[in-house]
């Protein structure tokens, strides 16, 4: 398996589970990290992943970008640098995300912060520990919102609270952020990972092929009219209806029994 020095990959039983793993920085995420994810994303599913578990190793989740912690150290902090790394490594891994044929969840296991607040919130189904919090920290440091915290936060909460998160800087805990429909649930600390692993098992046993077009829709209807996002149901429910696993799902209603999807 490809050696990374920023995260971890593990599969197994259709699920895979990328880790960030610089627990001595609380997962600041340098931009290696990010080209590392991207790389990680096309090796689960060559590995044949189904769903997709995203955690952070120790006190975090990750607390936010590190470009000192990378390539970029000879460059030290700056707006050339900040940019560069954006568009060559963030962003990416960004699209990378939102663009992937399987569900992800989020195992948010702590702090949440800056690039790491919109990893979390990449995950369809976003699980926080009670002591996690999300920070949109850059307006604290003279920065602005970037890894599409701009596009994400007011489609997720409105605008009224993305401002909130945006321009006064302050944490949102985890209960907080379930309230306001930022996440999926908060969970006890301790039943974090199990909550994760069980609701990933169930999705990776679903309809694939359909989940994944299902996440394309969600997240082009965001931008279409509604004569636009049903062209696309129609679209998308073609390719889903030639499946072998909606002939499986069709075949088990007969029968009344439980489907056995593969995702395809």
């Amino acid at each position: 398996m490809t050696e990374y020095q920023t995260i971890r990959l593990d599969l197994g039983d259709s699920v895979a589970t990328i880790t960030l793993a610089r627990p001595e920085r609380l997962n600041a995420a340098p931009p290696e990290m990010a080209d590392e994810i991207v790389a990680a994303l096309g090796k689960a599913l060559e590995g044949g992943a189904r769903a997709l578990i995203l955690t952070g190793e120790g006190r975090a989740f990750c607390s936010g970008a590190d470009l000192l912690g990378g390539r970029d150290r000879s460059h030290g902090l700056g707006g050339a640098a900040a940019r560069a790394a954006l568009e060559g490594s963030y962003n990416p891994m960004m699209l990378a995300l939102a663009e992937l044929p399987i569900p992800i969840v989020s195992a948010v296991n702590g702090p949440a912060a800056g690039i790491g607040c919109s990893i979390a919130l990449a995950g369809d189904f976003v699980l926080a520990a009670r002591s996690a919090y999300f920070l949109q920290a850059f307006v604290n440091i003279g920065l602005v919102p970037d890894g599409g915290a701009s596009w994400t936060l007011p489609r997720l909460i409105g605008k009224s609270r993305a401002a909130e998160m945006m321009m006064l800087g302050e944490r949102i805990g985890a209960e907080k952020a379930e309230a306001w429909g930022l996440i999926y649930r908060a969970v006890d600390d301790e039943a974090l990972m199990g909550e994760a692993s069980a609701l990933a098992s169930r999705l990776a046993s679903g309809p694939t092929l359909a989940l994944g077009l299902m996440r394309r829709g969600l997240a082009r209807a965001l931008d279409q009219g509604y004569a636009e996002a049903m062209q696309a149901e129609a679209e998308n429910q073609g390719i889903a209806g030639n499946s072998a696993d909606a002939r499986e799902g069709a075949m088990a209603f007969l029968a009344k029994r439980k489907p056995e999807f593969r995702g395809n």
